[in-house]
């Protein structure tokens, strides 16, 4: 099936899998591949080289940038933003010579709606990235991160909260978020 029969863009470079769902206006640039069983929400952009594996689901309208794995037992709710060559981790303690390659080996990662992960960030496996959560670029997660949390570091630390649109920041000890901008006025949860 060519592009023009489909109601998604595929690069001709990249590879789909038989058993793959991939919804209404979404695109997958070069050289990327999309393992069997992923479902790929509407209107997602995959840059160059991502790796989508087995079972994946990612929603609706995310955003995965250049050089991203996303591997087995990764959850990508909608909204979510995927920094340049970011790294998802799926099994906590890999061995070449005792392999951990079954469904039952991989921790599963949360990734909340509206979420945002930047450019080199490391998530461990087994870990919750909170609803419009921001992970600076470079850190490395080894725990959850609240809702609207704003961590970076190594390990990454919450140094503050960020509302959904990103233009009201408050300290890591405040109790409330609110912006004018998008109407968000939450109670913070730590």
């Amino acid at each position: 099936m060519n592009n023009e029969e489909k109601d998604y863009f595929v690069h001709e470079s990249s590879y789909v899998d038989e058993g793959t769902k991939i919804g209404k206006k979404t695109r997958i640039w070069h050289f990327s591949h999309i393992s069997k069983g992923a479902e790929i929400g509407e209107g997602c952009n995959l840059g160059q080289n991502v790796f989508v594996g087995n079972d994946v689901k990612i929603g609706n309208h995310v955003k995965i940038q250049n050089n991203v794995s996303v591997y087995e037992g990764v959850e990508l709710e909608d909204y979510v933003f995927c920094g340049p060559s970011m790294v998802f981790t799926n099994v906590r303690t890999p061995r070449c010579e005792y392999p951990r390659n079954t469904s039952a080996d991989y921790k599963k990662t949360l990734v909340g709606r509206g979420a945002s992960i930047g450019a080199n960030a490391t998530i461990v496996c087994g870990t919750t990235l909170g609803k419009n959560a921001f992970v600076g670029a470079g850190s490395t997660v080894t725990k959850d991160v609240p809702d609207y949390a704003m961590v970076y570091g190594n390990p990454a630390r919450i140094h503050g909260y960020m509302c959904a649109c990103g233009d009201t920041t408050v300290p890591a000890d405040a109790v409330e978020l609110k912006c004018p901008r998008c109407g968000i006025d939450v109670q913070l949860k730590k």
